[in-house]
């Protein structure tokens, strides 16, 4: 196959073309912060105790009685139960008698019922969320993480099919992006509905890859939009860009799906390990993001701050990806959020403000992790499977983000959990990536026999030319050997 990168090499690397398109492209994420974070405030779960009603014609001292003390397991005070309250009926009864709660009536040994009438919630911080709209709470606390999980199920149908539609039809990336936003909008006015609109307005604007294209045989369409490129970017192209013999080349590579992903021992090794290793950063960043609002302070302020140092974790990924090995880079700043989070859990109760800035190196160290496993998937898949290899790799680590939540939700049996979770798994993910091969320099693969081969498992095959690919590379004087 002809060699994109020279083919295309008279474009340069940032001319306006490629300004344009990486600047459009940011244009369609920015809003993804909000459709992804909203979740933190909407469904969090503000402190809630059982309704007494009004019309119950209690004394003051025992509708002040009338929640039963427990321990709480966080901070090992006794605070009113958020799920029970004494029996109503036999509150009713003493209230009547004039008796005192502690002084005529042992309160141990008085009943308790769930709360038949409701919960009445604290609205200091949120007038409502969808928990206090929809009671999700005691009896249905298991429904407080669904919410969150359900949230996350969204992006796994949307992953996967945009993933196998980039790889099949013409359509451009952006558009793509459409079904990863449809599961998070609504039928009526909703601000998730933004970067769906932004995605419409900004799609027509960007080109398809003339590499995808070329991998589909369709070269007409390539050229055209290289020689378009060229003009923007205010160079003459070659009257030839691409070979004449590429029509005829990809006849012969037939069209692949996400079964492809596991065919060959060594795709489905590299496909295996990169499956842990997204789902372990998945239950990482979004744990870590949705546990903003259980920190100590304001809940805004920390989400703010749990955003803030996303933007020097994204600076990092751009230099370690620029000048350092992936493999090394993704493995060390998995490694070191690990260590980060482990650390949490030895902090001592008092030293709040030191925890929560472990808390977020770790959170800055996963997030860096995250922005270099996107681009180093991509570069270990080749051209033909690279788009459909990307939404599989999503899609699989939705089973990350949707148990991300229970990760949370294990503070109300020990604050440490989570942190000791989370921490382990994440530095074994960090070893784990060790394993797969590095594409630090290498050229991008085009099909499956050019991929990088999966260390200590499959060794590389010497790469077998066709009769047209042999025939090209004698045409442009190169050995018949790949590469």
């Amino acid at each position: 196959m002809t060699d994109y990168e020279v083919a295309t090499a008279f474009l340069g690397e940032w001319g306006h073309f490629q300004q344009q398109v990486f600047f459009l492209l940011c244009l369609t994420v920015i809003p993804n912060g909000f459709t992804g974070m909203f979740i933190v405030f909407v469904a969090d779960t503000p402190p809630h105790r059982c309704v007494i009603p009004a019309n119950v014609n209690l004394t003051a001292a025992w509708r002040n009685r009338s929640i039963p003390l427990e321990l709480d397991s966080n901070s090992g005070a006794l605070v009113p139960s958020k799920c029970s309250r004494y029996r109503l009926g036999d509150v009713l009864s003493f209230s009547d008698r004039g008796f005192l709660p502690g002084v005529d009536v042992n309160m141990s040994n008085v009943p308790t019922e769930s709360c038949l009438d409701g919960w009445e919630y604290d609205q200091s911080v949120y007038i409502s969320t969808i928990i206090t709209e929809w009671d999700l709470v005691c009896d249905d606390g298991w429904k407080n993480p669904l919410t969150s999980s359900i949230f996350f199920c969204g992006v796994l149908t949307g992953s996967f099919v945009s993933g196998q539609l980039s790889d099949r039809l013409h359509v451009p990336a952006t558009v793509s992006l459409l079904f990863e936003r449809l599961e998070d909008a609504s039928p009526r006015p909703h601000p998730a509905w933004l970067p769906l609109c932004a995605s419409l307005v900004v799609g027509r604007f960007i080109p398809e890859s003339p590499r995808w294209l070329l991998s589909r045989g369709r070269v007409e369409e390539a050229e055209a939009i290289v020689r378009d490129a060229a003009k923007k970017n205010k160079i003459k192209p070659p009257p030839v860009i691409f070979s004449p013999l590429q029509k005829e080349l990809q006849c012969e590579i037939k069209a692949l799906n996400i079964c492809d992903l596991l065919r060959s021992p060594n795709i489905r090794w590299i496909s295996l390990t990169l499956w842990l290793v997204w789902n372990t950063l998945t239950i990482a960043y979004f744990a870590l993001s949705l546990n903003t609002a259980n920190l100590h302070g304001n809940a805004y302020f920390n989400c703010f701050v749990s955003a803030l140092v996303e933007i020097p974790a994204y600076t990092l990924s751009w230099v370690m990806f620029r000048w350092w090995s992936r493999r090394l880079s993704l493995s060390s700043t998995l490694f070191m959020g690990g260590l980060f989070l482990l650390s949490v859990q030895l902090m001592p109760a008092n030293l709040v403000y030191l925890s929560i800035t472990l808390e977020m190196m770790g959170k800055c160290a996963v997030t860096t992790a995250f922005a270099i496993v996107y681009a180093y998937t991509a570069e270990l898949y080749p051209t033909v499977l690279r788009n459909t290899a990307l939404g599989a790799c999503s899609m699989a680590s939705r089973i990350g983000s949707i148990i991300a939540p229970y990760f949370i939700y294990l503070r109300s049996y020990s604050v440490s959990l989570p942190y000791i979770l989370m921490g382990s798994i994440t530095v074994a993910s960090g070893l784990l990536s060790l394993l797969l091969p590095e594409s630090y320099g290498m050229p991008l693969p085009d099909t499956v026999s050019h991929m990088q081969h999966f260390p200590g498992c499959c060794k590389k095959k010497p790469y077998k030319l066709t009769n047209t690919e042999e025939k090209e590379k004698v045409a442009e004087g190169k050995s018949p050997v790949f590469p």
